[in-house]
């Protein structure tokens, strides 16, 4: 399957899914202006031939600055499932005394709502082989919160080189 999204500020999302392969995970990467970031996780546990031994996933991350050198870096893993994410997510669900998120990394339901329409609406397409619009599916939907981004002027923020 694949879904090609075209957002209202000029982003595109090219989705591919692949359920037949010998593996779990995905790879995303962002394009910009200034480079591009590469993340990929291949799931030990959804691996062909995987031996009880290989339990952990593999995880890669890689930035590539606009005509500059490329860097491998290794994302901060919590404990748990997925990197540590569960009990994250399961804290902001249900933990009272969770702190406010200063990042907005947390979904809200705006968010989860606009999710399901993008594949509401991908599905609407198989169906009618035509372009969907999610204006045309529902009304009176607010947008989620997003935090600010940085200008275009500013430099890329890169984590420091690991020796």
């Amino acid at each position: 399957m694949n879904v090609i999204v075209g957002y209202g500020g000029g982003t595109t999302l090219s989705y591919s899914l692949n359920a037949f392969n010998a593996w779990e995970g995905y790879h995303v990467a962002f394009n910009g202006t200034k480079g591009r970031l590469e993340h990929g996780v291949v799931e030990s546990g959804g691996t062909a031939g995987a031996s009880e031994r290989e339990t952990r996933d593999v995880v890669t991350t890689r930035i590539i600055p606009m005509r500059g050198t490329p860097q491998i870096i290794t994302p901060d893993e919590g404990a748990g499932g997925h990197g540590g994410g569960d009990a994250v997510m399961l804290a902001d669900i249900f933990d009272p005394r969770q702190a406010a998120d200063p990042l907005m990394r947390a979904a809200d339901e705006r968010a989860g709502a606009a999710s399901c329409l993008v594949g509401i609406a991908a599905n609407r397409c198989f169906q009618t082989k035509q372009s969907v619009r999610i204006a045309d599916l529902v009304t009176g939907l607010d947008r989620p919160d997003q935090p600010a981004m940085p200008p275009h002027t500013a430099p890329v923020p890169m984590p420091a080189r690991r020796t």
